[in-house]
């Protein structure tokens, strides 16, 4: 099971939101560059990168710090943010992504997502699946739909994706941990891939996600307790490999 430190990028920033929020956002470093370097150089070998700016503004604003990343450091990222259009999902691959992730335009343009698909490959395109109270959430988290999160991973496997991120919006940036039997329904519920991320707070978190036992859980990603130290990022490899 992998680890994927967040890099946020909003404003310029690597920010941190509580439950995604964009008033309730902290600066962590003012160069994501810096903050990207920080997780590799502890040894983290992949980086999961989310343009918020694009996110809410639907279009990439910060491929220029995903092309610093990826230029230079020997890390895999995965991108996401505004990528909903096939230019976009182009720009960021060419920009060193070496996988994207669809958000909203997966669920509201049945057409990009099938051409980036064909395009690129199921092993290249990752789907967001981001729900509130079970919902999925969109437009950067600032919309709610009234589509059930289990049923938007049928849909979509359905329509051959193969991969996906699933956030739990209502714990994101709160360090409560996961509902682990949520995450034992949702990886069940995949054939494919799946990287969890929201609540992380402490080792035992990540050692509970280990415990599940899901092969398919292929990460996690890890924000806010990595910023705030709460442990390492060699810490959190040991505890997802137990």
């Amino acid at each position: 099971m992998r680890l994927y430190p967040a890099i946020d990028i909003l404003d310029g920033n690597a920010v941190r939101l509580v439950r995604g929020d964009f008033d309730a956002k902290t600066v962590y470093e003012s160069d994501p560059l810096a903050a990207a370097r920080a997780w590799a150089q502890a040894g983290a070998r992949h980086l999961h990168v989310v343009d918020l700016d694009g996110a809410r503004g639907g279009e990439p604003v910060n491929l220029a710090h995903l092309r610093r990343i990826s230029g230079e450091l020997d890390v895999v990222v995965q991108y996401g943010g505004g990528l909903r259009s096939a230019a976009a999902v182009r720009d960021a691959l060419q920009a060193g992504a070496a996988r994207v992730v669809l958000g909203t335009a997966a669920f509201a343009d049945t057409g990009l997502l099938e051409e980036a698909l064909g395009a690129h490959g199921p092993e290249r395109v990752l789907v967001s699946v981001d729900a509130r109270g079970g919902r999925v959430a969109t437009s950067g988290w600032t919309d709610r739909t009234e589509l059930d999160a289990l049923d938007a991973l049928a849909s979509l496997q359905r329509r051959g994706v193969e991969r996906f991120v699933f956030t739990d919006v209502d714990r994101d940036g709160m360090l409560e941990g996961p509902r682990l039997e949520e995450v034992r329904r949702l990886a069940a519920a995949v054939e494919g891939t799946l990287v969890y991320s929201g609540g992380i707070g402490r080792l035992q978190d990540l050692e509970g996600l280990a415990r599940l036992g899901a092969p398919n859980i292929d990460g996690v990603i890890v924000g806010k307790a990595l910023y705030e130290r709460r442990f390492t990022v060699a810490e959190a490899q040991r505890a997802l490999a137990a």
